[in-house]
């Protein structure tokens, strides 16, 4: 197996300060908490930028403060959302490529989100893979439901995507796919074969995904963005907390984890 990269989701755009009091908001506290997670063994951190009332936003220049204060800090993988909020238009959404990140998202369609609908279309998913491409950002392609795989694969046909891709399969969101052992088995034996994967659960989800993405040979994603507990009804401390624990899971099994530059040769980052 290679070594087990392990992906930070720092904030996410839906979790607050009320319900998670550690939650980072500005810059500077995002860079901080990216700094503990690299510490702890996070490869990649992944990024929604927050105005400093909490608000979700996607505007660039908040995007490129925290980029630059987490570069003064550490060598970690920058990956920021291309998702933002349910809310914010495709424009808005696609702000952080022109930064030119080494790595951005990518979900490739469009599925039920809590109350709300995250909505990509057929237009938004050509848009954003040629901007990326244009910007020589590699996507994480970003899976709620087993369709999404197909959208991607017609990204490669059309030659708007470079392969290897590697996939985020996001399991758990309600009114999406629900998250179990079967759903990850089918969805890692649908992708293109040679590609990387990384699982995210939600919730309480997100530590037995993580154990299966371990022994599996995929890579695992935690972070505040996912799940805001320790454990049942214990608020985590920090988002290396939960970074932690996967390194520790990983030790147990025997799988090294990645450096950062370790997680750019295994996922072809030039």
């Amino acid at each position: 197996m290679d070594k087990l990269i392990i992906t930070a989701a720092l904030t996410g755009a839906e979790v607050t300060k009320e319900i998670q009091p550690n939650l980072p908001i500005t810059a500077e506290e995002i860079a901080v908490e990216a700094e503990k997670a690299y510490e702890a063994g996070a490869a990649i951190v992944h990024v929604h930028a927050r105005e400093d009332n909490g608000s979700p936003t996607q505007d660039i220049e908040y995007y490129k403060s925290i980029k630059e204060e987490i570069g003064k800090r550490c060598p970690v993988i920058f990956q920021p959302s291309t998702g933002g909020a349910t809310w914010h238009t495709a424009e808005e959404r696609l702000q952080p490529v022109d930064l030119k990140p080494e790595m951005a998202t990518l979900s490739t369609g469009t599925c039920n989100f809590g109350d709300d609908v995250f909505m990509n279309s057929k237009e938004y998913i050509v848009k954003f893979a040629k901007k990326m491409k244009e910007n020589r950002v590699k996507p994480e392609i970003e899976v709620f439901e087993p369709g999404m795989i197909a959208n991607a694969e017609y990204l490669i046909k059309n030659d708007l995507v470079s392969t290897p891709l590697h996939f985020d399969f996001v399991l758990g969101v309600p009114g999406a796919m629900p998250a179990s052992a079967k759903n990850l088995v089918f969805m890692v034996g649908s992708i293109p074969a040679g590609s990387t994967w990384t699982v995210a659960g939600i919730g309480r989800h997100e530590t037995p995904l993580a154990m299966m993405g371990i022994a599996m040979g995929g890579h695992v994603r935690v972070g505040f963005e996912d799940n805001i507990y320790y454990k049942k009804g214990e608020i985590a401390k920090s988002n290396a907390q939960l970074v932690e624990r996967v390194a520790r899971m990983a030790n147990e099994l025997g799988r090294e984890v990645a450096t950062p530059d370790e997680a750019r040769e295994i996922l072809n980052l030039k």
